[in-house]
C-alpha cells in the first residue's frame, strides 16, 4: 500500500481564498488517499476573531480527504513560526510532507507530482524539496527540471532535508558570504534574496521561506521544479500580510500529468537562465548584470 505524504495547510483569516485552496486540493486526485493537517492560527489583532470564527466554521465541515485535523492555535504564531513549528511536528511524525498556504490553488494533477517525486527522490541526498509552482517565464522548459536551493509556493520535503533548516538569518548571510554565494544567491543579481535575508536578521521581516532557501542553498541541494506549473498563488491581490498586490506571477495551471522520470541531478541552467530573465522583466530599473555583480565583491 501506497504511503502518501500528509498535506499540511496553514491558514489565518482569509474565508475566500481558504475556499478555493481547499475546493481545488479537492479536485486532486489521491486528495482522498491523504491526511489533511490544518494549521489555523490565532488573532493577532481582535479585530481578526471573527474572521478566525467564521474560518474555523467552515474548517471543520471539510471532507473529501482520508482523514481531516485542525490544529486551533490559541495564540498567534505569525505565518514564520506556525510553518517553522508545524512542519517540524509533521515531519518528526510522518518523515515527509506536503506544504500549502491558504492561497495556493493547484491542479488537479498536483498531489500526484509530489507524491511521485518524493518517492522517486527520497533516497537522492543532492535533492531536498518538490516545488509546483513555476513562474510564467517565456522560454519553453523541461517536463521537469533542478535548481540550487528552495522554495515556498506549493513544496514538499523529507525529514533528512528539513533537518538542515537553520532559522539563524546571521548564520547564514556569514556562510553565503565566506562561500562567495551572495551573487548567485540573488539568481545573479536579478533578485532581491540577500537583502530579504538581512532584513530578517535585522528583524524587518519575518520570512521562513528565505532562510530555508539559504539552508539549501548552503548545503548546494537541489529542489525539483515542473515545467508547467501546478500552482497559483492567488494571494498576490493585496489582501495578504506580506504581499502587494499584483498579476505578474499569474501562470495557467497545467491540465494534465507531470510526469517523474531520471533526469540528470544538476542545476538546469537553461532554466535558470530563464528565471533571471523573468525576474529583470518585471523590474524596469534592473542594473546590468556586469556592474551589479561589482556590488557583491565589495
Amino acid at each position: 500500500m501506497t504511503n502518501y505524504a500528509p498535506i499540511a495547510l496553514f491558514v489565518y483569516n482569509r474565508f475566500e481564498h481558504t475556499l478555493k485552496t481547499v475546493e481545488a486540493l479537492q479536485k486532486n486526485l489521491l486528495a482522498e488517499n491523504s491526511d489533511l493537517i490544518i494549521f489555523s492560527d490565532g488573532a493577532k489583532k481582535e479585530v481578526d476573531v471573527p474572521k478566525i470564527q467564521k474560518l474555523r466554521e467552515y474548517l471543520n465541515s471539510i471532507e473529501g480527504f482520508k482523514s481531516v485535523k485542525i490544529i486551533k492555535r490559541e495564540k498567534n504564531f505569525g505565518l514564520a513560526a506556525s510553518i517553522i513549528d508545524g512542519v517540524t511536528t509533521i515531519i518528526n511524525q510522518y518523515k515527509k510532507i506536503i506544504v500549502l498556504e491558504d492561497d495556493l490553488v493547484t491542479s488537479p494533477y498536483f498531489l500526484k507530482y509530489m507524491n511521485a517525486a518524493l518517492t522517486f527522490y527520497e533516497n537522492q541526498p543532492k535533492v531536498a524539496a518538490i516545488h509546483g509552482y513555476v513562474y510564467p517565464v517565456k522560454e519553453n522548459l523541461s517536463d521537469t527540471f533542478f535548481l540550487r536551493g528552495a522554495d515556498c509556493w506549493g513544496w514538499a520535503t523529507w525529514e533528512r532535508a528539513w533537518k538542515l533548516f537553520n532559522p539563524n538569518p546571521l548564520e547564514l548571510l556569514n556562510k553565503l558570504k565566506s562561500q562567495k554565494l551572495l551573487y548567485e544567491f540573488d539568481i545573479n543579481g536579478t533578485t532581491h534574496n540577500v537583502k530579504m535575508l538581512k532584513n530578517q536578521a535585522k528583524g524587518k521581516v519575518d520570512s521562513w521561506a528565505i532562510r530555508w532557501h539559504a539552508s539549501v542553498f548552503i548545503q548546494n541541494m537541489l529542489t525539483l521544479y515542473p515545467g508547467k506549473s501546478l500552482v497559483q498563488n492567488i494571494g498576490t491581490d493585496g489582501e495578504g500580510t506580506h504581499t502587494n498586490a499584483t498579476d505578474v506571477y499569474k501562470v495557467f495551471l497545467a491540465d494534465n500529468e507531470i510526469e517523474i522520470k531520471e533526469i540528470p541531478v544538476t542545476q538546469d541552467e537553461k532554466a535558470l537562465r530563464a528565471f533571471e530573465h523573468f525576474f529583470i522583466s518585471i523590474k524596469p530599473n534592473f542594473v546590468s548584470r556586469f556592474f551589479k555583480k561589482l556590488l557583491y565583491i565589495k
